[in-house]
């Protein structure tokens, strides 16, 4: 998939390069497949909390925008979400609604599960969980609305708290307690993030993405500091 993949993305790499010496949308796109060719040498079950971990990395690397203010990364949540709806709009060839579309089993069932729920956490009751829930039946409305924005910025807050557990240490490294949910985030991550980089191949290679977090440092800047 990464062959192909670069192979689509290398005349825009090229253009940009153009452009501007290490152009970031070039090379957040670089970033984010290196983790991404990590993924493809993991086993799925042995290594399925790696998996998600590194699957977060690339997405991070095409999201993560830098605090001109603070100097200092842009809060994650604020990120993703505003990315979400940057990389909706311009998909004109559809390619994350036919991933909805064509997972909508799998993203039901991670809407529906009550440990990928905040709610759940707040609260470890019965009602709780029912209201956890909830999100199948209100996925199943957006759906016939074709409300996708809904669908995706809820489908990857549930995978955004498993990868919470799993990097602040709220999660057994190979637990068996979490292994549906991983495996369910793992499997629509795998969709997700080629989606996402078709977005950029056909209709986001110039795009503003925002100013990128810790661009990479040329030898003749190093060379300056050092005097």
């Amino acid at each position: 998939m990464n062959v192909l993949v670069s192979r689509q993305w290398n005349p825009h790499k090229e253009r940009l390069a153009i452009e501007r010496s290490e152009h970031p949308t070039a090379i957040r796109f670089h970033r984010a497949c290196s983790w991404m060719s990590e993924v493809e040498q993991l086993e799925p079950v042995r290594h399925a909390d790696q998996i998600l971990l590194h699957q977060w990395i690339a997405f991070n690397a095409l999201y993560g925008k830098w605090d001109q203010t603070a100097l200092e990364p842009a809060a994650d949540r604020r990120s993703w979400q505003a990315f979400l709806g940057q990389v909706h709009a311009p998909d004109r060839s559809s390619h994350l609604v036919s991933v909805l579309q064509d997972n909508k089993p799998l993203v039901l069932c991670i809407l529906e599960d009550e440990y990928l729920n905040q709610y759940f956490w707040q609260d470890h009751s019965a009602k709780s969980a029912s209201r956890a829930r909830n999100g199948r039946h209100k996925a199943l409305s957006w759906y016939v609305e074709g409300r996708w924005l809904n669908i995706l910025e809820h489908l990857v807050t549930r995978i955004y708290l498993l990868r919470c557990q799993l990097t602040h240490g709220a999660a057994t490294c190979g637990s068996r307690l979490n292994r549906t949910s991983l495996k369910h985030c793992v499997t629509m991550m795998g969709w997700l993030l080629p989606a996402i980089l078709q977005v950029w191949i056909d209709h986001g290679s110039d795009e503003d993405w925002g100013t990128m977090c810790y661009p990479p440092v040329t030898s003749s800047l190093k060379t300056q500091r050092a005097r």
